[in-house]
């Protein structure tokens, strides 16, 4: 099956690409596009916004990879040896079997075309291919968290 997305704006960030690795929790716009503008009516309210990107700038062994290391760890102070092999779907990680990327951001408000967000781990430039806003259902006060990430980082999954 052959699929096709078209972006609808970009990121901006104010922050060198080696910052937003390393913070991974940044302010920044989401410009849209003029032409999907009038999508954006009614958004003005939620307090979050899913934000789904197309990872642009990966290198080729980045896209495909079933199993992975979660090197967003490495902020952390753990050393890459230490970490388990995992399967993509098990994280967050940019390498995976297709370059799509989602975060959950904080709305800061609006100026036309241009969404002010507080949370992105997205580099300058990325572009957007979708945004939804955070409803009540989305919420899980219960959860879990699979064994190895509560050895790594704690039942709080704090990362």
């Amino acid at each position: 099956m052959d699929i096709h997305f078209r972006s609808i704006g970009k990121i901006h960030v104010n922050a060198t690409d080696e910052e937003v690795r390393k913070k991974g929790d940044v302010e920044g716009e989401l410009e849209i596009d003029p032409e999907f503008a009038e999508a954006l009516d009614g958004i003005d309210g939620y307090s979050h916004l899913f934000v789904i990107v197309y990872f642009d700038r990966l290198r080729p062994e980045q896209i495909g990879p079933l199993k992975v290391k979660p090197r967003g760890l490495l902020r952390k102070g753990f050393k890459l040896e230490d970490l388990p092999l995992l399967g993509a779907f098990a994280l967050d990680s940019p390498t995976r079997p297709n370059p799509i990327g989602l975060t959950l951001v904080q709305f800061l408000g609006r100026d036309g075309n241009r969404l002010f967000v507080r949370g992105l781990d997205f580099l300058n430039g990325t572009p957007i291919l979708d945004i939804k806003g955070y409803r009540a259902q989305y919420r899980s006060d219960r959860f879990t968290v699979p064994e190895w990430f509560r050895k790594l980082v704690g039942e709080s999954g704090d990362v």
